[in-house]
Protein backbone atom coordinates (compact mmCIF):
# COMPACT_ATOMS: atom_id res chain seq x y z
CA UNK A 1 0.00 0.00 0.00
CA UNK A 2 2.90 2.39 0.52
CA UNK A 3 3.46 2.45 -3.24
CA UNK A 4 0.00 4.01 -3.68
CA UNK A 5 0.70 6.58 -1.00
CA UNK A 6 4.00 7.43 -2.64
CA UNK A 7 2.20 7.92 -5.97
CA UNK A 8 -0.43 10.13 -4.35
CA UNK A 9 2.22 12.26 -2.67
CA UNK A 10 4.24 12.51 -5.90
CA UNK A 11 1.22 13.75 -7.85
CA UNK A 12 0.21 16.20 -5.13
CA UNK A 13 3.79 17.48 -4.91
CA UNK A 14 3.92 17.96 -8.68
CA UNK A 15 0.72 20.02 -8.90
CA UNK A 16 0.67 21.69 -5.48
CA UNK A 17 1.84 25.15 -6.53
CA UNK A 18 0.48 25.21 -10.07
CA UNK A 19 -1.83 27.99 -11.13
CA UNK A 20 -5.17 27.33 -12.85
CA UNK A 21 -3.69 27.50 -16.35
CA UNK A 22 -0.98 25.01 -15.44
CA UNK A 23 -3.53 22.64 -13.91
CA UNK A 24 -5.69 22.87 -17.01
CA UNK A 25 -2.70 22.19 -19.22
CA UNK A 26 -1.75 19.16 -17.14
CA UNK A 27 -5.29 17.79 -17.32
CA UNK A 28 -5.66 18.43 -21.04
CA UNK A 29 -2.27 16.84 -21.68
CA UNK A 30 -3.31 13.77 -19.73
CA UNK A 31 -6.80 13.27 -21.19
CA UNK A 32 -6.50 10.96 -24.20
CA UNK A 33 -2.76 11.00 -23.54
CA UNK A 34 -0.45 8.18 -22.57
CA UNK A 35 -1.85 5.64 -20.13
CA UNK A 36 0.97 6.53 -17.73
CA UNK A 37 -0.93 9.78 -17.03
CA UNK A 38 -4.08 7.98 -15.83
CA UNK A 39 -2.90 7.37 -12.26
CA UNK A 40 -2.25 11.10 -11.87
CA UNK A 41 -5.76 11.91 -13.03
CA UNK A 42 -7.03 9.29 -10.60
CA UNK A 43 -5.25 11.02 -7.73
CA UNK A 44 -6.72 14.36 -8.78
CA UNK A 45 -10.20 12.79 -9.01
CA UNK A 46 -9.76 11.26 -5.56
CA UNK A 47 -8.81 14.65 -4.10
CA UNK A 48 -11.90 16.25 -5.61
CA UNK A 49 -14.18 13.40 -4.52
CA UNK A 50 -13.01 13.62 -0.91
CA UNK A 51 -13.68 17.37 -0.89
CA UNK A 52 -17.23 17.10 -2.26
CA UNK A 53 -20.34 16.88 -0.19
CA UNK A 54 -22.76 14.03 -0.78
CA UNK A 55 -24.94 16.05 -3.16
CA UNK A 56 -21.99 16.98 -5.36
CA UNK A 57 -20.82 13.35 -5.38
CA UNK A 58 -24.31 12.25 -6.46
CA UNK A 59 -24.33 14.88 -9.22
CA UNK A 60 -20.94 13.70 -10.45
CA UNK A 61 -21.97 10.04 -10.44
CA UNK A 62 -25.15 10.95 -12.32
CA UNK A 63 -23.14 12.89 -14.89
CA UNK A 64 -20.70 10.03 -15.37
CA UNK A 65 -23.54 7.50 -15.57
CA UNK A 66 -25.33 9.56 -18.23
CA UNK A 67 -22.13 10.00 -20.22
CA UNK A 68 -21.40 6.27 -20.13
CA UNK A 69 -24.77 5.66 -21.80
CA UNK A 70 -23.55 7.65 -24.82
CA UNK A 71 -20.28 5.81 -25.47
CA UNK A 72 -19.55 2.41 -26.91
CA UNK A 73 -16.64 0.58 -25.32
CA UNK A 74 -13.84 -0.39 -27.64
CA UNK A 75 -12.68 -3.94 -28.06
CA UNK A 76 -10.31 -5.36 -25.48
CA UNK A 77 -7.08 -6.62 -27.01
Amino acid sequence: MSILLDLRQAVIHKVHNQDKDQLRSMIEGSVDGPEAALPGLGVMFEMMWKGMDSAAQTDLVTSLHNHLKTVTPGKLV
